[in-house]
């Protein structure tokens, strides 16, 4: 049991025992380091000392968790699980995020503490101030008073009472702070700038005016219908989100999140650069089940970036392979950083539709990283880890097996049964916690065995109890678990009500047709311009914010500016290629400097410059820049082979047909990777890189040249894969031809 135990340690001694390559002294960031940067950024800074306070925190997350739970298993009236969500997530926000950072103490805290001296605490993270206990229990009383006048407030509709307006103006004040504290200010800012925009509308110039919105109607339509801070985003979280990040967050307290680093590193440690493949893989797996860029990062970038950093890798390269894979996590089904789920309800389209149309673009998106490093390795000349360093494949695989039964359960339900994803993800996690109470039991009843065999067996121990601590040890998992998931959703919850709130003022403004006669003025009736105008606003608005709210956003602005502008045009896109194009711009905002979250976060284990990380993540990001604007156009890659009159979509069937698609995609992917990276077998000259782009454009879009050539657009298809190989071939007689050259050589000379 110890020499296996030690293989299982593999990663953990090799990332204490790595060096640092960017001339450092500073050792990598440990484990616990690495977690506590994401409880930083995504579960809260708060540790308070004091037990009531902590037993408070733990017992609301549970609360939280457990009626998530019940609720899915016998639901309620959705506006009342909507209030409920809400009410923890706010509460929560205010105990477990301080007001500040530890350095820099706001002007009215520092005068508060001199006239009261305990009203505010010295340490943020070990005390919660009075203050914040005050906000906590008003922003759960505003949300909850919805609850308690349910029945009335449904007779005075469209006409509320004082009550009414000073409740909802708390919880939209409490609101933009709490999620300046979760989520930064960029969120909030741009909340209050919408909400400004209800009264200075008549104010604007002609092309933003409107009449302006009293200040009692808005506050009714943000607090409370359905269309505000209370809408569909919010709801979605409810429904799907909770219980998606919670079923991450067993998994990953279960063992699991490692167990997939192991089967990746064992798997393709071995090869050229196998640290980072490793790294994109792992992040692969990971980002199934935690949809979050930066969880991702630090989760598999603690044992991936050192070990990467071991074989060669610079610093600042070791930390973008990791971004650039863990933010690839959120284009990844079924979660797609929650995504996936706001996106079906906003379009109106089954769950699996959207899945099905992510599931191309993703998987390209992955192999081609995967490629991109296997040509950094090459170029950088670096090699392999020895076996020896890695834990052995199949005894890796075999033991954590039991990590792929809840994801079986999960998919089984959603894709075999058509169950919807709150029965699917139900039943998973119910699954999973019946393995997190048994796992540890089995493993001390077989290490029992194994001692008995071995006859190293402790006279002396008690079996019922050895046993028994077991079980409880796993009750302990569970319970961590159930409060690290509602910890999770601390920032969707806030990031969902907060974007409502932007949804609001638009429907109630009606900037949408504002936004797209904008939009059309500046592309000038040009669509790649209008595009390319979309996506930098998607970059722009996305960074320091969540990709959820992001897409929330994008949804709501940009999306309905490329179907008017493409209808006007000429050019119907599928709705949910539409979609899909702003999500993706809106996730390149974790990576991209300088406010990329991601890349801060990879930066920080890799102990490198985060803006030189930021940039080269970007870098090897190109490849999901230019997805969007193929699917867009070349929608076959989502498994869409037209658009009816009606505006529904026709989806292929072909299994041939679809097998040929993802084959010609990736070839395509890989042609602009080795042009962007110049190098195939060898570098690449300057004409053999314009090729490549030339045999990309005609295997991704073969709908262009096909007026040129005379070809069909599967004959286009075949020629761009064609080429590709071509090159490929023409570099290996080239190397060939020099190795024969050399080695005549070396005869000459030893004759």
């Amino acid at each position: 049991m110890s020499e296996q135990a030690g293989k299982n340690n593999t990663l953990e001694e090799n990332q204490k025992t790595t060096g640092n390559q960017d001339g450092q002294d500073k050792a990598p960031p440990t484990t616990k380091e690495a977690r506590d940067l994401v409880v930083m950024v995504e579960a809260g800074v708060r540790d308070p000392k004091s037990i009531v306070a902590r037993w408070i925190i733990v017992l609301l997350c549970l609360a939280w968790s457990i009626f998530q739970l019940s609720i899915a298993h016998d639901p309620i009236n959705s506006h009342i699980a909507r209030i409920w969500h809400l009410a923890f997530a706010i509460g929560l926000t205010f105990l477990v995020y301080p007001a500040y950072k530890q350095h820099s103490t706001p002007f009215w805290v520092s005068l508060t503490q001199k006239i009261i001296p305990s009203f505010a605490s010295k340490s943020i993270r070990k005390t919660i101030p009075v203050y914040d206990w005050i906000f906590a229990a008003l922003g759960m009383a505003s949300a909850l008073y919805l609850w308690w006048d349910f029945d009335n407030l449904i007779f005075r509709q469209g006409m509320p009472n004082q009550t009414d307006i000073v409740m909802g103006f708390i919880l939209i004040v409490l609101l933009l702070e709490a999620a300046r504290r979760a989520l930064g200010p960029a969120l909030s800012i741009l909340a209050a700038i919408f909400l400004a925009y209800n009264f200075i509308g008549p104010y604007l110039p002609e092309i933003l005016r409107h009449r302006g919105i009293p200040l009692d109607f808005m506050i009714s339509d943000m607090y409370l219908t359905t269309t505000g801070i209370f809408g569909v985003p919010l709801g979605v979280s409810v429904s799907f989100v909770f219980l998606f990040v919670l079923f991450g967050a067993l998994l990953d307290r279960a063992g699991g999140g490692k167990y997939f680093i192991d089967v990746a590193f064992s798997a393709l440690g071995t090869f050229r650069g196998g640290p980072a493949k490793a790294a994109v893989l792992a992040s692969g797996m990971t980002g199934m089940i935690s949809g979050s860029s930066i969880a991702n990062t630090v989760t598999t970038g603690t044992f991936t970036i050192p070990l990467m950093k071991k074989v060669g890798f610079p610093g600042h390269k070791a930390g973008a392979v990791e971004v650039a894979a863990s933010t690839n996590g959120q284009i990844m089904p079924p979660i797609m950083g929650a995504a996936a789920f706001i996106m079906a309800e906003i379009i109106g389209i089954p769950y699996l539709d959207v899945v099905r149309a992510a599931l191309f673009p993703a998987l390209i998106a992955y192999l081609a990283l995967l490629y991109v490093v296997h040509l950094e390795s090459l170029k950088m000349g670096i090699k392999p880890l020895p076996r020896k360093e890695l834990p052995k494949f199949w005894k890796t695989v075999l033991r954590g097996c039991h990590f792929i039964i809840p994801l079986a359960i999960l998919i089984i339900y959603l894709v075999v049964l058509r169950r919807s994803p709150v029965a699917s993800a139900l039943h998973a996690i119910q699954g999973l916690m019946v393995i997190m109470l048994v796992q540890r039991p089995i493993i001390a009843f077989l290490s029992l065995g194994y001692h008995r065999k071995a006859g190293t067996l402790d006279p002396d121990l008690d079996l019922k109890r050895y046993i028994g601590g077991a079980f409880v040890d796993g009750l302990r998992d569970l319970w961590d678990g159930l409060i690290m998931g509602a910890r999770n959703m601390i920032s969707v919850g806030i990031a969902t009500a907060t974007a409502g709130i932007i949804v609001g003022v638009v429907s109630i403004t009606g900037l949408v047709g504002r936004f797209v006669n904008i939009i059309d003025v500046l592309s000038m009736g040009n669509m790649a311009l209008m595009l390319v105008l979309t996506a930098m606003t998607s970059l722009i608005l996305g960074m320091g914010m969540p990709t959820t709210a992001n897409y929330i956003i994008m949804a709501t602005l940009t999306a309905p500016v490329i179907l008017h502008l493409g209808a006007d045009m000429g050019i119907i896109f599928p709705i949910i290629a539409i979609h899909l194009f702003v999500f993706y711009f809106g996730i390149l905002a974790d990576v991209t400097p300088p406010v990329g979250l991601a890349s801060y976060a990879g930066a920080a284990i890799a102990r490198s410059d985060p803006i030189k990380t930021g940039v080269q993540a970007f870098y090897y990001s190109l490849r999901t820049v230019i997805l969007p604007f193929i699917f867009l156009f070349n929608t076959e890659l989502l498994m869409i082979a037209g658009v009816t009159a009606a505006g529904g979509v026709i989806w292929l069937d072909d299994p041939v047909r679809l097998a040929w698609i993802f084959f010609s995609g990736l070839i395509a992917m890989f042609a602009f990777a080795s042009a962007l990276q110049g190098w195939l077998v060898i570098k690449c000259r300057w004409y053999e890189r314009l090729f490549l782009l030339l045999a990309c454009a005609t295997a991704f879009r073969p709908g262009a040249f096909e007026v040129y050539l005379p070809f069909d657009r599967l004959g286009m298809q075949i020629l761009g894969v064609c080429m590709f190989f071509a090159v490929y071939i023409f570099q290996k007689i080239k190397v060939r031809r020099f190795q024969k050259f050399m080695a005549s050589r070396a005869q000459e000379k030893g004759e």
